[in-house]
């Protein structure tokens, strides 16, 4: 199987992975865990899960104070801000507008790939820029109110985490030129446990676990080893290979999937308003992607 193929692979599965949490992690919180707690539970696993993982794989080690300081502002955009916002904005929203939101992602890597890598903007990303930007704005507009399946800010938490995402993937790029993707993940989970620790320890206190249905306990079972483990090590590894505009291009697929989860298992409703608005989103990211062509770097 060729690396370009292995690539694909990896970041389809990611895609399958994230959509089915939007609707997966909607059946523990907040009825059994709080959306921080959740976060702890995920995080602290997937830190001491790594750390002992990487001394078995590689003694490797970060060097250098730029990679260091890098590393860190990794473990707080692409696990702490990121975790802390997607939970609690999914804990207020609907799946189906999160998922949609969470497509802006290769917008916003492309924004901070022209201030950070001095990427040239042109006429048809504006355009696209906007359009995507528009798409969200209606869609975040119109949670409002009793009858709107989605949350204002949820939906506002949904962007600032797509947004800490999106930072994320152009940070943590260079990183994977010159790190084995483990030494990178479990750094960066280190990092994140330490932040979102003290903004959950209390909701992982609080349930009585004891009484969780085995449903419950599959559920979180799914979000560490398969949402937080196995996802962000595909991904992580992916990098060392691909664009990060390709690996944001992936969330194209986890509304779809998404979508069709929530409705199969009556989470909400896919309305034709939703719909236009998706279209809006989709049609911005398009031209983004559509203006540079992201080859796979050759293993």
């Amino acid at each position: 199987m060729s690396k370009q193929v292995q690539v694909h692979a990896a970041l389809f599965l990611v895609a399958l992975i994230y959509g089915s949490n939007y609707s997966i992690a909607k059946e523990v919180m907040p009825a059994y865990v709080g959306p921080f707690g959740l976060i702890v539970i995920r995080v602290v696993s997937a830190a001491l899960f790594f750390g002992i993982f990487a001394r078995f794989v590689t003694k490797e080690k970060i060097v250098g104070r730029a990679d260091n300081i890098r590393v860190i502002l990794c473990g707080v955009t692409g696990v702490a801000v990121n975790q802390l916002c997607f939970f609690g904005g999914l804990n207020l929203t609907a799946p189906i507008n999160a998922a949609l939101l969470m497509v802006i992602v290769p917008v916003v890597v492309l924004i901070f790939s022209a201030m950070l890598l001095r990427e040239r903007i042109g006429q048809r990303k504006i355009t696209g820029i906007a359009l995507a930007c528009l798409g969200a704005f209606l869609l975040i507009y119109t949670s409002r109110g009793e009858q709107a399946s989605g949350n204002l800010w949820g939906d506002l938490l949904i962007i600032l985490n797509a947004t800490s995402f999106g930072l994320y993937l152009v940070l943590v790029k260079p990183l994977m030129q010159r790190y084995q993707a483990i030494t990178i993940v479990s750094r960066i989970f280190s990092v994140g446990a330490v932040f979102v620790i003290p903004f959950g320890m209390q909701q992982v206190m609080a349930p009585a676990y004891s009484s969780f249905p085995t449903s419950i306990w599959l559920a979180i079972l799914f979000m560490v080893i398969a949402v937080t483990i196995l996802a962000y090590l595909l991904n992580t590894w992916a990098l060392r290979y691909a664009n990060p505009s390709l690996v944001g291009a992936y969330i194209y697929l986890q509304p779809v999937m998404a979508i069709v989860i929530a409705i199969a298992l009556g989470k909400d409703t896919f309305t034709m308003q939703k719909g236009l608005y998706a279209l809006l989103i989709f049609a911005g990211v398009y031209l983004v992607s559509q203006t540079k062509q992201h080859a796979l770097k050759q293993a």
